[in-house]
């Protein structure tokens, strides 16, 4: 499994070929350097570097879709991020073969004890907020690649979509935010064709005009965001945030705060209320892959439809039932 991390790795920071790497989970440091790995196995990774990385998503078979995997706070490498992107690229492929490839994106945060969890969130959140500002490059360099003489001679036309979890949406944010106000003075291009935000642990007017998340909507084709309101994880974020001095109320409780100030062909809300708990007993906020008898989650045959089409169907707000 291909992925771009800017955890530090315990060799040099100084990238090279085909090295291997390997990352401390107690380290928590946050790089301004991407590495682009590859993972053979558990605990094994090599790097590859961003060329032939960008050049191995290319040679993919041609229908074949990459879905970029934003992981939320409190998730390490093994098993946690690794284990949920292999579900996911597994559940979105089962009805249809080669549908997508996904590439987590991993960024540097705690996995303490449930005692330390408020610390965590607080080390989380910054990290994120910093690693925005790294994985900005990643969209500058895909972009230099794509406009490199050899590219546009056979270009890469390959699609590509965003999944966000959880704080993951907060790293998006601020890489998108960033890519924006440094080399993208004309406004965000239109990378991908869906960015799915799953359980958003992100203000919920934040997708709003002038708002830092506008960006996210101008970047896609489509933009959806999954919430449940008894998502207990919203309610602690809410307090902790409090306690920092800051007040909002969490997307991925209520969804985005006014639906009718976002373009109605380009953003959609989905009420997953009535089966979050079922899939994430009792916290409710990782609910998008199983059930404990394997039973995929409402939402991988929704987003399956949206990768495959394109094309948001329906009303603006919806629910789905299990």
């Amino acid at each position: 499994m291909l992925f771009i991390t800017n955890r530090t790795p315990n060799q040099s920071a100084r990238s090279k070929a085909n090295r291997k790497i390997s990352f401390n989970s107690q380290n928590t440091d946050i790089s301004k350097w991407l590495f682009f790995c590859e993972r053979n196995g558990e605990g094994d990774y090599t790097e590859i570097l961003s060329k032939p990385f960008f050049s191995q998503l290319k040679a993919l078979p041609a229908h074949t879709q990459i879905l970029f995997y934003i992981h939320g706070f409190n998730n390490n490498m093994e098993p946690d991020v690794f284990g949920r992107a292999e579900q996911l690229e597994a559940l979105l492929n089962q009805d249809d073969a080669d549908l997508v490839k996904v590439i987590p994106i991993i960024w540097p945060c705690d996995d303490d004890s449930g005692l330390q969890i408020v610390d965590d969130y607080w080390d989380d959140q910054k990290a994120a907020d910093y690693s925005g500002i790294a994985f900005a490059r990643l969209f500058w360099k895909f972009d230099q690649w794509r406009h490199d003489v050899a590219q546009q001679q056979n270009p890469c036309l390959r699609r590509m979509n965003v999944l966000a979890h959880s704080m993951g949406n907060r790293v998006l944010l601020n890489a998108m935010q960033t890519w924006v106000q440094h080399t993208q003075p004309g406004g965000m291009s239109q990378l991908f064709r869906n960015v799915f935000m799953v359980a958003a642990d992100v203000e919920n007017q934040t997708l709003e005009q002038g708002q830092a998340g506008r960006h996210i909507i101008d970047s896609a084709k489509n933009t959806i965001v999954y919430f449940a309101s008894d998502d207990l994880a919203m309610p602690a974020s809410k307090i902790v945030n409090l306690y920092g001095r800051t007040l909002s109320r969490r997307m991925g409780m209520t969804g985005p705060e006014d639906l009718s100030k976002l373009p109605k062909r380009k953003v959609m809300e989905v009420d997953c209320d009535s089966f979050n708990t079922h899939f994430d007993f009792p916290t409710g906020h990782t609910y998008f892959l199983t059930d404990k008898n394997h039973v995929p989650s409402p939402i991988i045959k929704h987003i399956q439809q949206l990768i495959q089409t394109g094309r948001m169907q329906g009303e603006q707000s919806q629910w789905l039932d299990l």
